[in-house]
C-alpha cells in the first residue's frame, strides 16, 4: 500500500510539474501583454502586472495590419482544413477497409513522412508552386497546407473508419447500396465527429504554421499572422515586448480554444484504430 501510494504521488508530481512547464509560457505571455513600458523594463519583473493596460493592444493594432493578416490566416487555414478532409476520407475508408499491402505500405508511408523536416521539402515545393506561378498567392499557400496536411488527416481518419461496425455497410449492401452511396449515406454520418476533429486540427496547423508562408509569400498584403508577428522585432533584433506580447496573446487565443474542444476527439481517434473489433 505505501509503494502504491508513494506511487501515485510522484506520478501527480510529475504531471504538475509538466503542467507547470507547459502553461508558463503562455501566463508570462499574458502578463506581459498587460505590463506598461515602464513596467517591462523593470529589473524587478512580476507575475502580476501592477497597473494593467490596454496600450499594447492598441499600439500593435496601430503599428501592424494584424486584422488582414488574421484574415489571410483564416482564409489559407480553413480552406486547408476543408480540401485535406474532403480527399482524406475516401482515402481512408479504402485503407480501412481494404487491408491489403499496398494499404499497409501507404499506412507506413503516412507515419514515416512525418518525419521529414520542413527544410528538406522547400526547396522542392518552392520550384513546383514557381512553374505552377503560385508563388506569393494563397492559393499556393493553401496547396502546401493541404498536403502537409493529409498524412495525419488520413492517419485520424483510417482509425475513425475502423471503428465504424461493417455490419452497417453490408445491411446497406443487402438494400443495394453501391460502394459510394454507403460511404455518403451510412459511414460519413457516423465519422461526423472525426470529419470536425480532423479539420479542426488541420485548421489549427495551417493557424500556426510559419516557414512556408514565410518563404512563399512575399507582400505584405498576402502574408500571414504567424509571419506579420516578426515584423515587431527591429532590424537589429530588439523587440517591441509589448505589441508582441498582446498581438501573439490574441493570435494564440483561436488555438487553445479550438484545441480546447477536440483534445478529446483526437485522442479517441488515435485510440479507435487500436481496438480489434
Amino acid at each position: 500500500m505505501r509503494t502504491s501510494t508513494t506511487g501515485r504521488v510522484g506520478q501527480y508530481a510529475a504531471l504538475l510539474a509538466y503542467l507547470v512547464f507547459l502553461a508558463f509560457p503562455f501566463l508570462w505571455l499574458v502578463s506581459t501583454a498587460f505590463k506598461s513600458p515602464r513596467e517591462l523594463g523593470s529589473l524587478h519583473p512580476t507575475w502580476i502586472p501592477r497597473d494593467p493596460t490596454l496600450d499594447n493592444f492598441r499600439q500593435a493594432f496601430d503599428e501592424q495590419p494584424l486584422l488582414r493578416a488574421a484574415g489571410n490566416s483564416l482564409l489559407a487555414a480553413s480552406a486547408a482544413a476543408v480540401i485535406a478532409v474532403l480527399i482524406a476520407t475516401p482515402l481512408a475508408y479504402v485503407m480501412a477497409r481494404h487491408r491489403t499491402r499496398l494499404a499497409k505500405a501507404a499506412t507506413g508511408w503516412v507515419v514515416v513522412s512525418q518525419a521529414f523536416p520542413l527544410v528538406l521539402v522547400i526547396i522542392p515545393l518552392f520550384l513546383v508552386l514557381k512553374n505552377l506561378r503560385l508563388i506569393n498567392s494563397l492559393a499556393g499557400l493553401v496547396l502546401v497546407y493541404v498536403v502537409w496536411a493529409l498524412p495525419f488527416a488520413l492517419w485520424m481518419l483510417v482509425g475513425y473508419v475502423r471503428a465504424v461496425p461493417t455490419e452497417l455497410e453490408e445491411a446497406a449492401a443487402v438494400d443495394g447500396a453501391g460502394r459510394l452511396r454507403t460511404l455518403v449515406s451510412v459511414t460519413a454520418p457516423l465519422l461526423a465527429p472525426g470529419l470536425v476533429a480532423t479539420a479542426l486540427f488541420a485548421f489549427i496547423t495551417a493557424w500556426n504554421e510559419f516557414f512556408f508562408a514565410l518563404v512563399l509569400l512575399k507582400t505584405s498584403d498576402k502574408q500571414t499572422l504567424p509571419v506579420v508577428l516578426t515584423h515587431f522585432i527591429g532590424a537589429e533584433g530588439v523587440a517591441d515586448l509589448g505589441p508582441l506580447a498582446a498581438a501573439a496573446f490574441l493570435a494564440t487565443l483561436p488555438s487553445l480554444i479550438i484545441f480546447a474542444i477536440i483534445q478529446r476527439r483526437i485522442t479517441g481517434g488515435m485510440l479507435a484504430g487500436a481496438v480489434k473489433s
